[in-house]
């Protein structure tokens, strides 16, 4: 499922993008689309930033009422938000401006049903791929997307799991470590170290049978009889050429 935001002022116009997206579901039966609309940037902020709204896409109008979407789209983008930004305007005159807001395309109204699949068909690919880097995780109450890469290791500290990221901040989250485990177990760079660690062998600077150094400085003391298994699966992961 593919969550896309509309935020246009003018009903008529959410109307006619609401169709062509119901369109392209007939046309494309193995996607399906759960569409909210927006008659204001507010209205799209707030549930953003308050209701942990987290839309795959936004098809954002530039002449709204109060705020222009160009300037919505610089607030999605302070908040963190990641949305694919499609803007649908009726003027080039902000296109410079909108890909300074890191847009992936700008288009010109009136929109055409061919236009607007071809550029859904190119990012729900991308978001495809990205959803296969990615985590989902909801951390403090809010829901968080953090990069696999980017995490270096993950330790269990009573019931509540902490992980260590690549720009030196870390997040706690309540879940078990096995159920940690089953999120990563689809990722071949994270192997278990006993029971109180999960570790992504990309950020393993040294392994030996007394500890793993991560590149992060971190010191993990495997327990008693895991280093040799650790040990292989580490070679293994090396030693193959479909790693990504």
């Amino acid at each position: 499922m593919y969550r896309i935001a509309l935020c246009d002022d003018e009903t008529e116009e959410l109307d006619k993008a609401e169709q062509m997206l119901k369109n392209y579901e007939k046309n494309h039966p193995q996607i399906n689309l759960m569409v909210e609309r927006f008659q204001n940037a507010d209205e799209l902020l707030y549930k953003i930033k308050e209701k942990n709204y987290m839309p795959d896409v936004v098809l954002l109008d530039i002449y709204l009422p109060k705020m222009l979407g160009t300037k919505a789209a610089g607030e999605l983008r302070s908040m963190g938000n990641k949305s694919k930004i499609v803007f649908l305007t009726s003027s080039r005159e902000h296109a410079l401006e909108a890909f300074r807001v890191d847009a992936s395309q700008y288009l010109v109204k009136p929109v055409s049903e061919q236009e607007l699949s071809a550029v859904l068909d190119k990012l729900l690919e991308v978001v495809h791929e990205e959803r296969k880097k990615y985590l989902l995780l909801r951390i403090e109450g809010r829901l968080s997307k953090i990069a696999v890469k980017d995490i270096i290791y993950c330790e269990a500290q009573g019931k509540t799991q902490c992980f260590y990221l690549a720009d030196g901040s870390h997040c706690s989250f309540n879940k078990t470590m096995t159920a940690f485990y089953d999120m990563l177990c689809g990722y071949r760079e994270f192997v278990r170290v006993g029971v109180a660690y999960i570790v992504n062998m990309e950020h393993i600077e040294s392994l030996n049978s007394r500890e793993l150094v991560m590149d992060n400085g971190k010191r993990i003391y495997p327990p008693r009889g895991s280093y040799q298994p650790l040990r292989e699966k580490y070679l293994d992961y090396y030693c193959t050429d479909n790693r990504e």
